[in-house]
């Protein structure tokens, strides 16, 4: 459906991004974003109770999962 709408400059240039970045329209890429908030907005709110160790410095609660250094590198080749 072809529509009219007056975006935020500031949206507007997130959306080209986006667009550009996944090799999609804007108008697609338009959409995408709305479904992705939508679906957001319905995820139930997870709030994380943050510890202090010994030192007094803040530690993460525990997840049962590591972050190995191979993951931080996959991770920076698929971000690069």
């Amino acid at each position: 459906m072809r529509t009219n709408v007056n975006l935020a400059d500031d949206a507007r240039q997130f959306a080209d991004i986006y667009a550009h970045a996944n090799g999609i329209t804007l108008g697609d890429a338009i959409t995408d974003l709305i479904r992705k908030g939508g679906k957001a907005a319905s995820l139930p709110i997870e709030t994380v109770e943050f510890g202090r160790s010994a030192a007094g410095f803040p530690t993460f609660p525990p997840s049962g999962r590591v972050i190995t250094t191979e993951m931080v590198n996959e991770a920076l080749e698929d971000f690069i």
